[in-house]
């Protein structure tokens, strides 16, 4: 089974990007679906979020207070730290247990939607990885159309992630999303084909 990673900044037409490849075929798993069933409420993550962050991130009905918890890590770097500490490792091993049934069913290629796949080290599933990529300034303004926050709040949250040439630097394939959707569409489905011509390009493990 081909296992194909698409990652990239917040705003950056990641999620996009991927659905255009699953519409070619292939199976997706998507890491946010992933944290935010580990997160939901009775979430396996909840106890070890609430041992971290304590009951001010939780409402009145536990249920997890996602603003609440944001407001508390963007920006604050010991902070993100320890959630990422509590979720990162649980949605590897979601991963991984969803890769194993894919195989299992014979599923041919398999794409992985993975905000933070090299700081997680969730890369070694894939044997393809595509950045996607795309201005800051055109980042900000996607962040501040989609989530109604701020500039500066945009910005806490790109300066969260590996800056983007890191990630550019790191993969097989880079495709920008600075054009027209016409334009990126058709940019995405020739890479599309690209990958699957060029066959893996690193070892899985």
């Amino acid at each position: 089974m081909r296992v194909i990673a698409v990652t990239g900044g917040i705003g950056s037409g990641k999620s996009n990007v991927a659905k255009l490849f699953v519409a070619q075929g292939a199976a997706l798993i998507d890491a946010d679906a992933v944290s935010r069933a580990l997160t939901a409420p009775n979430g396996e993550a909840l106890p070890a979020i609430r041992a971290a962050f304590g009951e001010a991130v939780f409402q009145a009905d536990g249920a997890l207070n996602r603003a609440e918890l944001g407001a508390k890590v963007f920006g604050d770097t010991q902070a993100l730290a320890s959630l990422n500490a509590v979720m990162h490792p649980m949605i590897a091993e979601r991963i991984a247990d969803k890769l194993q049934s894919l195989r299992g069913e014979g599923c041919a290629i398999a794409l992985l939607d993975v905000p933070l796949l090299f700081e997680t080290g969730m890369d070694r599933f894939a044997d393809a990885i595509v950045c996607v990529t795309a201005p800051e300034e055109m980042r900000i303004r996607r962040i501040c159309r989609r989530d109604h926050v701020t500039r500066e709040e945009a910005l806490r949250r790109i300066h969260s992630q590996n800056p983007a040439e890191v990630t550019e630097r790191l993969a097989d394939y880079v495709l920008s999303t600075d054009a027209p959707y016409a334009l990126t569409r058709r940019r995405a489905l020739s890479l599309w084909q690209q990958i699957l011509a060029d066959g893996p390009r690193r070892p899985v493990s």
